[in-house]
């Protein structure tokens, strides 16, 4: 592989001006594709094999035009002191506001007027409207929810408060204004890394030509391929993310090539035959990651998964492609003068003049720990422990608008609702009795209704509703407590384990959905996706670092290092969100169970860019093991070259999550501050200690492989070493290609 990238690598530099064409041309057809495709139809979120999507399913057959899982809105009515909502004058507001929201779109279902459905509050001071729209709330159109909020506005004209919660004003986090601030300082970062502006520029400018080829494609793409509007949510943040890093990484191996004193041409060809080797690795890492999604079987995880694997894989094609062709045209200006000028002299005075270069902060580092490897490797394996301790209270749900800012109108309308009739108001079950194998579905749906009620944990139940062929029934349940908590959990479960009477005894079937029973069927199926997602991504990265590294240590260590700052991360999460220690500081205002897709994903998102840091760093070491160093002076070879840019891809990675912690939306804020703890843990605990630590500890044995293994193993050579071979046995003059501005090639 390495001999074949190089000679990419040599072709894409040589013939810049058409490798740049080609990857502006895809550009800009993705972009046209884009602009002139249909607007997609988004996603009806289901979640195939639980028991809240068969009843979903079963109430679209039974009650066709039910839209059982329509988008829903609560106007809720707060009445001023001293008066009450069932005063005339509140009333006729109140009326007149059921009037307006049955007009104000024709994607309206129902409305039920507060107090013909006994919404309003005993003490009546509060009262709600409940509406309901034909479809979910990511296909509610804005001209509906325009008219959902201008109803709200016109209602609180009266001398009422009001405030609209549920899901129909649900919009996806505005994060434009984080994703500059991440570039922001991805540029900073780069700039103080390279000292030069353009070295600095590159990586960023390609990272954004590869999302932008892949964003477009998937907006292009969306209706054919049944895509939402949120699949391209991961794709931007990952696509970002590995296009700065493979950029990075190529760069700064092209540099340290001229440094050595090849010509313009070759340099670029070795950084891509070497640096493109683990790029390219490192990227397949990445897809397996965001590929193995799939297990999870949630539609628009999967595809969620698939968009963003594809923008890694734009994203590797342009690095050892684009970036060579680019680096083609920056010319001498891929170093800051200074530099320049010191690199220049150095090379006048000849070979040598490399032995006096004082050691770098990597490698003293790297000199510290090989002679106190036992001490660094305990000290980072006790300090991720320690973090990790809280993951062991974790706790899995979904977030609901109890979670939301205090200021705003959906937590207050949730807070008015819990305050007038009782927290669990806002995510009633609903339980579907399908009778059609019983004689009595009448008395079933009774029963059941009874039983239901006899429960713990349950405020009310109301009567059974049937369908026109009556066989079907649905019954609204009431929790004593708040949807999102592990109460309301148990109580669904309590109610599943009564059905299972009621299916032996009547032949009926009973099912729990609504939002509530979604929320724990998707908690549940997250749950019991994780270890076998776990197994599959770990697995399959282990066999793919094994073929990398030549190794079975290494491999081992880099999946257990992996899996020590995950749930170190976890548990800083879990302090944090669910605990509350410095939740002031990270503003945050509710604690509560922790997203249940919080796991999944940061084992996905994080485990691709640590696997990015170790084929980077550890590929330079085998490098330098392979060309005849010893273990302990490869280890600081690999830091010397590869420390610096490991730390500034960390620091950039970081920098962009860490912009999120600042979104006003808890799940946004959750996923910023877990993804950068883990980075933060991985990349300066896990590669910068753990990793130096242990193989100074293993020395040779680390790379220790078995006879018939490194036989069965195909030999991908990673670290060039067939390369450089090849390289010293073909005479210098076969490996310029003549270049009219041959004078130039030289830095």
């Amino acid at each position: 592989m390495a001999t074949f990238l190089y000679k990419l690598g040599r072709f894409a530099f040589r013939r810049r001006g058409f490798v740049a064409l080609i990857w502006v041309a895809l550009l800009a057809v993705a972009g046209v594709g884009a602009a002139t495709a249909s607007q997609p139809a988004n996603d009806s979120f289901s979640i195939p094999g639980t028991e809240a999507q068969k009843a979903f399913d079963l109430l679209e057959q039974r009650f066709p035009g039910g839209n059982a899982d329509g988008a829903t809105a609560r106007v809720v009515f707060r009445a001023p002191s001293g008066e009450k909502m069932t005063d005339p004058d509140n009333k006729a507001v109140v009326t007149k506001t059921v009037a307006d929201l049955k007009a104000s779109s024709p994607q309206v279902a129902s409305v039920a007027d507060p107090y013909q459905a006994r919404a309003v509050s005993k003490d009546g001071s509060t009262a709600y409207i409940l509406t309901s729209y034909k479809v979910n709330s990511m296909e509610l159109k804005d001209p509906a929810k325009d008219g959902l909020k201008e109803v709200g506005e016109k209602a609180e004209k009266s001398g009422l408060k009001v405030q609209i919660g549920g899901d129909a004003l649900q919009e996806m986090p505005e994060t434009g204004s984080t994703e500059i601030i991440g570039i922001a300082i991805s540029a900073v970062v780069l700039a103080i890394t390279f000292g030069s502006l353009v070295a600095a520029g590159l990586p960023l400018m390609t990272a954004l030509i590869g999302v932008g080829i892949g964003i477009s494609s998937i907006t292009a793409l969306a209706t054919t391929l049944g895509l939402s509007t949120t699949t391209s949510t991961l794709a931007m943040m990952i696509g970002l993310a590995v296009g700065i890093d493979y950029a990075l990484f190529i760069v700064s191996r092209y540099r340290a090539e001229l440094a050595e004193g090849r010509d313009r041409e070759e340099a670029a060809g070795r950084a891509v035959g070497t640096a493109g080797s683990a790029v390219v690795f490192a990227g397949l890492t990445v897809v397996i990651a965001l590929v193995g999604l799939a297990v999870v079987n949630i539609p628009m995880l999967t595809k969620m998964g698939f968009a963003a694997a594809g923008t890694v894989v734009i994203a590797v094609l342009i690095a050892i492609s684009l970036i060579p062709a680019v680096l083609g045209f920056a010319g001498k200006r891929v170093f800051g003068r200074k530099a320049r000028r010191r690199l220049e002299e150095r090379l006048a005075a000849g070979p040598d003049a490399s032995a006096e270069e004082k050691p770098n902060m990597g490698t003293r580092w790297a000199r510290f720990v090989l002679r106190r490897p036992l001490m660094v490797l305990l000290v980072a394996v006790l300090g991720l422990g320690a973090a990790a301790v809280p993951a062991v209270s974790l706790e899995l749900g979904l977030p609901d608008d109890g979670s939301q800012p205090v200021s705003s109108q959906k937590r207050q309308a949730y807070d008015a609702i819990s305050d007038g009739f009782g927290p669990g108001y806002n995510g009633p079950l609903m339980v579907v009795v399908d009778a059609k194998g019983s004689d009595d579905a009448k008395g079933v749906a009774e029963r059941v209704r009874k039983t239901i009620t006899g429960l713990d944990g349950v405020a009310g139940v109301s009567p059974a509703t049937f369908n026109k062929a009556g066989d079907t029934a649905t019954l609204t349940v009431i929790s004593k407590y708040k949807p999102s908590s592990i109460d309301t959990e148990n109580l669904v479960g309590d109610i599943r384990d009564e059905a299972s009477g009621f299916k032996a005894d009547t032949g009926a079937e009973v099912l729990v959905t609504g939002q509530t029973g979604m929320n724990i069927d998707i908690s549940q199926k997250l749950n019991d996706a994780l270890v076998p997602y776990l197994v599959l991504v770990v697995g399959l990265a282990f066999l793919l670092l094994m073929v990398v590294f030549r190794s079975v240590l290494v491999p081992l260590k880099a999946a257990l290092g992996f899996l020590l700052s995950v749930v170190a991360a976890l548990g800083a999460v879990v302090a944090v969100f669910q605990w509350g220690w410095l939740a002031d500081l990270f503003g945050v205002e509710e604690t509560g169970p922790i997203m249940s897709m919080m796991p999944i994903f940061m084992i996905g998102v994080v485990f691709g860019l640590a696997m990015d840091y170790e084929v980077f760093l550890v590929t330079r070491m085998r490098e330098a093991y392979v060309h005849g160093e010893r273990p302990g002076q490869a280890v600081v070879t690999g830091f010397r070259h590869g420390a610096r840019v490991v730390t500034a891809a960390a620091v950039i990675m970081i920098s962009v999550f860490a912009g999120f912690i600042g979104s006003s939306e808890s799940m946004i804020k959750m996923i910023g501050f877990g993804l950068a703890t883990a980075v933060l843990f991985d990349a300066f605990v896990v590669r910068m200690a753990i990793v130096p630590a242990v193989l100074a500890l293993l020395g040779k044995a680390a790379w220790w492989l078995p006879r018939w293994l490194d036989r069965a193993l195909p030999n991908v050579d990673v670290e060039g070493e067939g390369l450089r071979k090849q390289l010293e046995a073909t005479p210098a003059a076969q490996q310029h290609d003549s270049d009219p501005d041959a004078e130039l090639t030289r830095v």
